[in-house]
């Protein structure tokens, strides 16, 4: 696992990534099966949400906190308020059309 922004968030980085990794494992292979049925796949995605935010919310927070205090220490906060400001994300960005060619040529 690679290190965070700053040297304090390392542990709590490593931590998060763990948790969540473990949480993730378990998600998926009941997801794709859960996929076939909305209702059964809503009430799957529910409780795994409410799981990941009991196991790995308290840590998540504790990251994410020592992550906006070592980007305002480092006084990133203001270039990334800057970065809002002049590029604003509203909306994410629309997908390709299933038609258009791709970005990359065979030769």
């Amino acid at each position: 696992m690679a290190d965070s922004l700053s040297p304090e968030c390392t542990p709590l980085k490593h931590e998060y990534d763990s948790c969540f990794n473990a949480w993730f494992e378990g998600y998926l292979e009941p997801a794709v099966a859960a996929s076939t049925n909305p209702e059964i796949r809503s009430a799957y995605s529910k409780r795994k949400a409410e799981e990941f935010n009991s196991k790995c919310g308290p840590v998540w927070e504790k990251y994410r906190a020592c992550i906006k205090k070592a980007v305002k220490d480092r006084g990133l906060d203001v270039l990334l308020q800057q970065a809002r400001e002049e590029h604003p994300l509203t909306e994410p960005p629309p997908p390709p059309p299933a038609n258009a060619p791709s970005s990359t040529k065979k030769a």
